[in-house]
């Protein structure tokens, strides 16, 4: 059976940029839009909203320019207006192709945002056509509230679209504008309109703000919808847009009839890409590209898998340039230990291995964060052994920060047996350290990883004199790894996280 084609329109660039607090640069918006759709395939992009600012207008040249070249300007939309013309001058100097003209979809935002009857809004909309038509740009049309229409004046909505299935409109874009529906709404309402108008392309845009719209968006295929509007990790106005990741991953795996051009394996890069840029995190469980989806922590879950993959389903993270892993921390049992160990190449007895268990169930419980990096060290610990031999040591160090004087160090490291000395300046007490460092290093020939994160932190339940704890995050030529300091002073914390790397590299 052949697949029906459902095309996906990310709207990350336009309605995922309202976002409370996001704002992407010019340059941000053209490398975001050139991911989308040469590296993560989606069909369209929308990337702007018209006569939003000077800068919006920059944003919209520099990827029209682009998409001329590379042949992709019919991907590229822009949300417009019925405003006389205006909308269509900006599109025309902006160098955009497609609008997706915003008009109102229910009687009550018609009668009482834009005070005007049907027939005069229709009318004006048509002349927004005509004008687009002339100017060789391409329309689609937003039915903005169109689900209260639905709800509460579908009359009006139906003598709209029978007006719109007149006119040279290429797609019918039905919002739900403030995520109210439910699913048994979205299937009922999208499938009267699909059976009144069976050649009318029908886009579906949800929002989440009832944390629906991924069960919307599959209701809303099963009914006849023939597109999708998502953004990049839910982002969107209130509660944000369907998530493209999950949509995509449903529809592979749960909407046999339906297919889809998005690349899977890139969606995880383009979505850490996509928080970089914007500053909105991602919820460690946001399913498919959250830190935590494909880690297992209870033991069991770790031991079902050595077992048949017993706890794995078919969101296999291999699928989106992803490895499952392992928790460690006070749920953990002996396979969580063992597949850690597995990684790192070591291998340890039964009884040794309940030892480090144990030990690791206690750091848990203290909420103490372990990391697959740190069971050299428990193990070095627990069983009293050379297991882990450290051949680097900073044996001693001398912070200095003076009022008007840049912050010093000296330090003595021992190397293999070798002790070295060095000192220098920073920004900071850590900084002049890691610079002196980095002294000792060059001259030995040696590089070391690039620091990429340092997050410092009291563990939760402490007190003013607590130990405080330093994660720095640490990136060499093949991977990334965390190390962790405790100590009550943040600088030796992590200068004791610093030491951690130096032995693992």
């Amino acid at each position: 059976m052949s697949k029906r084609k459902i095309e996906i329109m990310d709207t990350t660039l336009r309605d995922g940029e309202q976002t409370s607090g996001v704002s992407f640069s010019s340059s941000e918006k053209l490398t975001i839009a050139k991911l989308l759709l040469e590296e993560l395939k989606v069909d369209r992009i929308e990337i702007a909203s018209a006569r939003v600012s000077e800068g919006e207008f920059e944003a919209v040249k520099n990827i029209t320019k682009w998409a001329k070249e590379s042949g992709n300007i019919d991907r590229i939309e822009v949300l417009t207006f019925v405003d006389n013309g205006i909308s269509i001058e900006w599109m025309l100097q902006a160098g955009a192709k497609v609008q997706n003209l915003l008009t109102k979809g229910s009687l009550n935002h018609l009668t009482y945002q834009l005070k005007k009857t049907p027939d005069q809004h229709f009318s004006e909309i048509e002349e927004t056509i005509k004008s687009a038509i002339k100017n060789d740009i391409e329309t689609n049309v937003y039915l903005e509230d169109w689900s209260n229409g639905m709800r509460n004046s579908k009359d009006y909505v139906f003598s709209f679209l029978n007006f719109l299935s007149a006119q040279p409109v290429k797609k019918v874009l039905l919002p739900d504008t403030l995520g109210v529906l439910t699913p048994s709404e979205t299937f009922e309402y999208i499938s009267e309109i699909r059976l009144a108008f069976p050649e009318m392309h029908i886009d579906f845009h949800a929002h989440n703000d009832y944390d629906l719209s991924v069960a919307n968006v599959l209701e809303a295929l099963r009914a006849g919808a023939n597109g999708l509007h998502l953004t990049m990790n839910g982002m969107g106005e209130r509660a944000g847009n369907a998530p493209l990741a999950s949509v995509v991953a449903v529809i592979n795996d749960y909407v046999k009839d339906c297919g889809i051009a998005v690349n899977e394996k890139a969606l995880y890069s383009v979505s850490k890409l996509v928080e970089t840029f914007s500053g909105f995190r991602i919820p460690a469980n946001k399913p498919v590209v959250g830190d935590n989806v494909f880690t297992q922590t209870a033991g069991i879950h770790a031991d079902g898998d050595n077992k048949k993959n017993l706890y794995f389903n078919d969101l296999l993270p291999e699928r989106f340039g992803r490895k499952r892993k392992y928790a460690l921390g006070k749920a953990s049992g002996k396979a969580n230990i063992q597949k850690n160990l597995q990684e790192l190449g070591l291998k340890l007895n039964d009884e040794d291995i309940k030892k480090v268990t144990r030990r690791i169930i206690e750091l848990g419980d203290k909420k103490e964060i372990v990391t697959k990096e740190d069971l050299p060290y428990i193990i070095s610990d627990v069983l009293d052994s050379n297991l882990i031999e450290e051949k680097v040591v900073v044996e001693s160090y001398v912070l200095t920060h003076a009022k008007g004087l840049r912050p010093s160090t000296t330090i003595s490291i021992k190397i293999e047996g070798e002790l070295i000395e060095e000192n220098a300046q920073g920004d900071g007490q850590f900084d002049a350290f890691m610079n002196a460092l980095k002294r000792v290093y060059s001259n030995k020939k040696m590089s070391l990883p690039k620091l990429i994160d340092y997050a410092v932190r009291i563990p939760p339940g402490s007190n003013s004199d607590a130990l405080c704890e330093t994660v720095i995050t640490w990136k060499n030529e093949t991977k990334e790894f965390k190390t962790r300091g405790l100590d009550s002073d943040q600088t030796v914390s992590a200068i004791k996280a610093t030491e951690k790397m130096l032995n693992i590299i």
